[in-house]
């Protein structure tokens, strides 16, 4: 067998996102209706509001910035990002903390 095969798998989890961009700061503003609001202070224009969201994310997990990716939604508010390395209840319990 190969090192891979013994490697276990990190869990990956998958949340739906609400995207406000050109707020006046970058901030978790909590879960509502099984979505997560994040206001970022960078303008929706060439991917910078998706990569604000990317690292305040990252930032607040406590992960490496490769561990987080948009999946769907990069022109549009709503978003599915994914987040390798937690599992749902970690990554609630991280982003309701103040």
């Amino acid at each position: 067998m190969s090192g891979l095969e013994h490697q276990t798998k990190a869990p990956a989890t998958e949340i739906a996102v609400i995207v406000a961009p050109g707020s006046k700061i970058s901030e978790i503003d909590g879960w509502r209706e099984g979505a997560l609001r994040v206001r970022v202070a960078a303008p929706a224009t060439q991917g910078r509001a998706n990569d604000a969201l990317v690292e305040l994310l990252a930032r607040r997990l406590g992960v490496a910035r490769s561990a987080c990716s948009i999946l769907h939604g990069h022109r549009s508010r709503r978003k599915l990002v994914r987040i390798v390395g937690l599992e749902r209840e970690a990554i609630e319990s991280r982003l309701s903390m103040q």
